[in-house]
């Protein structure tokens, strides 16, 4: 495996960095499932998965791994070839991630929750031709009108029942009958029993780490339209190596992560999986976030590290019968997505004993790039010190260049070797974000004199909402799909529970009306459910700049200004 040296540019100061914590040390990179082969031959016997009670270990994980990529290779699978992966927290998402990876595809990941014309979008845009997804009526509804209106090829079909302990895995098809998709028999739709059925030796395909994409991990970037992060092997395996640094303290083979956050995040993806499979871990998988479930499973299984966004903390620390679970497991908490208030940091390290620590990312840079110390000063509303090996740079906004001294206020850049190749097929927006070899976030911060950055203002207009990046151009036009809608804006402002709540602000026909309920129900098919407005108001006029645009940052103000007034 090779490594990336750091530079000393930019370096952190040794008397604020996390004791333990090497900025300046190699960061080791190669394919990304040398990650998972390095902890099968060192931990071949401990647990690797647990799903709802089925548990496979190190060595299963692996072999499993390689069936599905030499499975996929007698499928047609070729060096290059983008593979999407429409699946929520299952074993199978592990296997075929790992298992693309190792037959030289490169991952697609797209989120279950999307409607079917952002599917579709995302489908042709990265050009896929072969999709997994679950027998699940919810998922496959979704993936097979793709075929004819994509150049989707062929489905995947993975069965539930299939990753179910006993006796569930029996009574799944018996009791959950509705809940099952009939898939029909003909060569566009492959068994997940034939994708496995061979040798488990796939044919070797040679990686070059630095150049070659792993993943297109979709993003809305500064301009909310989505278009695919090109994260490289070496950009990915750099990241899990850089977060497994940041935790000096953690033991490989005997760590446990619970992994609620859904892995088409990648967030999640790189902390909840890679992280752990980095650290010989087990991941303790749960399909969605059910807060009962949550707290009985941090109570029964005892996770070690429990990775998730501020929402979830939140409900955790608040559960109304908190004291009657034991919480006393967890040793190591980041939290991320979305700007943790100081108030819920505090209430959950007082429910569970835990350092609660506060990182910040970007799919661009893989996506981690700043955490609190873990051991050491974290400092209210600062999103942390820099991983090792990566530079932050404050830069003027006059003219995007010019790095500026401590205290002093302009746009976030990011140097280092989690930043992503480019945007695919995009190389004016590549340009752009990457200039002067730096990854502009859109963000504009200030850093303290010890190196602490803190997030005071967003230059782009996306909304953080529980953790999920939610773009208002997005929402905006499945809005003006209504025929009573005129003008629409698209705003997130401040929820206690979520971060930011979508509002949507419309002007109608004459004479039309539109409730939210209404609303709600016209946009059940074209919005996921983190994406559908909580708030409508309807106006007369929607503001205006003084060019004429609608004024989305007036909207904004007038909200800051009623908050002020209530308070």
């Amino acid at each position: 495996m090779d490594s990336v040296e750091a530079t000393a540019a930019g370096r952190p100061r040794d008397d604020v960095y996390p004791q333990g914590v090497d900025w300046n040390a190699a960061i080791p990179v190669g394919p990304v499932p040398d990650l998972l082969e390095e902890a099968a031959a060192r931990f071949a016997d401990h647990p690797c998965i647990d799903f709802l009670g089925k548990r496979y270990t190190y060595a299963e994980t692996a072999g499993m791994v390689d069936r599905v990529a030499r499975g996929l290779q007698i499928l047609g699978l070729r060096r290059g070839d983008r593979v999407g992966i429409l699946l929520p927290n299952t074993p199978y998402f592990i296997f075929f991630y790992f298992g693309i990876l190792k037959a030289g595809g490169i991952v697609v990941n797209c989120n279950p929750l999307y409607a079917e014309r952002e599917l579709e979008k995302q489908i042709a845009d990265a050009g896929i031709e072969l999709l997994v997804t679950l027998d699940l009526t919810l998922l496959y509804a979704k993936a097979a009108p793709m075929f004819g209106r994509t150049g989707l090829k062929r489905l995947v079909i993975c069965p539930m029942a299939g990753i179910l302990p006993w006796p569930k895995n029996w009574l799944f098809p018996i009791v959950r009958r509705k809940d099952r998709a009939r898939i029909p028999a003909d060569d566009r739709h492959v068994p997940f029993a034939r994708v496995i059925d061979n040798d488990g030796r796939p044919a070797p395909v040679v990686i070059d780490p630095q150049s070659d994409v792993a993943l297109l991990q979709y993003t809305g970037g500064t301009t909310g339209i989505p278009k695919g992060a090109m994260l490289t092997h070496a950009n990915v395996c750099a990241n899990a190596r850089q977060c497994t640094a940041w935790i000096p303290g953690a033991r490989p083979g005997a760590e446990s992560v619970l992994v609620v956050l859904p892995l088409f995040h990648v967030f999640a993806m790189t902390v909840g999986m890679n992280m752990a499979v980095a650290l010989g871990a087990k991941m303790i998988l749960l399909p969605r976030f059910d807060l009962e479930e949550v707290m009985r499973t941090l109570h029964a299984k005892r996770p070690t590290m429990f990775p998730a966004v501020p929402t979830i903390y939140t409900a955790v620390a608040n559960h109304k019968d908190a004291e009657s679970y034991d919480l006393s497991s967890i040793r190591f908490c980041v939290s991320g997505g979305a700007p943790l208030p100081v108030e819920v940091k505090a209430a959950f390290e007082r429910r569970t004993g835990c350092v609660l620590t506060e990182g910040y990312g970007l799919t661009e840079s893989s996506p981690v790039v700043t955490i609190n110390p873990l051991d050491g000063v974290n400092k209210a509303g600062s999103i942390g010190l820099p991983l090792p090996g990566t530079v932050i740079e404050i830069v003027s906004l006059e003219d995007g260049r010019t790095v500026l001294p401590p205290g002093e206020k302009g746009e976030l850049c990011v140097r280092g070797p989690q930043v992503m190749k480019g945007y695919w097929n995009r190389p004016d927006e590549t340009a752009t974000t990457l200039a002067d070899g730096r990854l502009h976030t859109g963000d504009v911060a200030v850093m303290d004199g010890d190196g602490y950055t803190f997030i005071v203002d967003r230059i782009k207009d996306m909304i953080l909402c529980s953790g999920f990046n939610v773009y208002p151009r997005n929402v905006e036009e499945a809005i003006y799909m209504h025929p009573a809608v005129v003008e629409c804006i698209v705003a997130g402002v401040p929820d206690p529970y979520r971060g930011q709540t979508v509002k949507a602000y419309v002007t109608l026909t004459a004479g039309a009306t539109l409730t939210r309920e209404e609303l709600t129900a016209f946009l059940k098919d074209k919005l996921s459910p983190i994406e559908m407005p909580k708030l409508l108001e309807i106006r007369d006029t929607l503001p205006r700049t003084m060019v004429g645009k609608l004024s989305r940052k007036a909207l904004l103000d007038e909200e800051e200004a009623r908050r002020s007034d209530a308070a």
